[in-house]
């Protein structure tokens, strides 16, 4: 049998300029709620030296647990259309092009959803559907602009997935996202060495429902432990801080209803969640800053 003379080597996401992995070694920790609003914020950012604001495209690369159509508002939106050449479209929503796994399941016939469809798949399976939803999706927009960053939903672990984009893909940066638990974070440990083995750079960590904040008192309460353990991890694994983002019920409302968090003004924040709504608006914007500074 033919041997492969080396290593695969790496290559860019048609149409896409930029890949930002948003990861995390545990379920449950809030990452596809931070991945798609930090789409939304940067793609409110402005390329250098023009009017033009960012063009963000969101991938969700969960296979067995898409969260993505639901938070994006695409749970029950049509099958994905292809192009003349075989390639899947993007479904748009909130002016943001997305594509998921949970976009291509069948559907439950009295619902038209595919919340209830697991995926029963062993290895191989799992590998082929990531490498096409990873280089058969035509990002570009109907006047021939591609992606400025691809924002692509990682699931938790450290399996197929994450191999497979690190081995394959040139990723340009990499946010993990933790709770303040140590059970949470002994996994981020796992997941950002593995994310180094396969040359990953670590864009930083951000730390999600950190505090909640009271409307009355206006003080932090660290419902889930202090933040010291994070930020010791974060400083022996030598991965930068991007943000300590407050527990906020519109978050999770949100996202059930398929609209982000991040689409909401600044004033429909302090209306509904005080502070701690600002708070969290205003550091998710900050990390958007601070990556596209980083990867651009």
């Amino acid at each position: 049998m033919p041997r492969r003379a080396g290593p695969v080597q790496k290559r860019a996401i048609p149409n896409v300029k930029r890949v930002l992995a948003v990861a995390s070694g545990k379920g449950g920790v809030g990452k596809s709620t931070v991945a798609v609003n930090l789409a939304f914020a940067l793609s409110s950012l402005r390329l250098p030296d023009s009017a033009a604001r960012l063009r963000i495209g969101v991938l969700d690369l969960d296979i067995f647990g898409p969260s993505v159509p639901t938070l994006m508002g695409l749970q029950n939106a049509e099958e994905p259309l292809l192009t003349p050449g075989g390639a899947l479209i993007p479904l748009m929503n909130h002016g943001l092009p997305t594509m998921s796994m949970g976009f291509l399941l069948p559907r439950a016939p009295d619902t038209n959803s595919t919340n209830d469809t697991p995926v029963v798949w062993r290895g191989l399976m799992v590998q082929k559907a990531v490498q096409q939803l990873l280089f058969d999706v035509d990002w570009m927009d109907g006047q021939g602009r591609g992606l400025d960053v691809l924002v692509v939903d990682m699931p938790p672990g450290t399996g197929d997935v994450p191999l497979t984009l690190g081995q394959l893909v040139i990723v340009d940066g990499a946010v993990i996202v933790s709770t303040p638990q140590d059970v949470a974070l002994a996994d981020v440990s796992k997941g950002i060495a593995m994310l180094r083995k396969v040359s990953v750079p670590i864009s930083g960590i951000v730390l999600n429902q950190s505090h909640f904040m009271c409307p009355g008192c206006e003080a932090h309460h660290y419902l889930y432990g202090p933040p010291h353990t994070f930020r010791a991890t974060a400083a022996r694994l030598g991965v930068d801080i991007l943000a300590e983002l407050p527990l906020v019920p519109g978050v999770s409302q949100g996202g059930d209803a398929g609209l982000p968090y991040g689409l909401l003004t600044s004033t429909q924040h302090g209306d509904r969640d005080g502070l701690g709504g600002s708070q969290w608006l205003t550091a998710m914007n900050e990390v958007a800053e601070k990556i596209w500074l980083s990867v651009r």
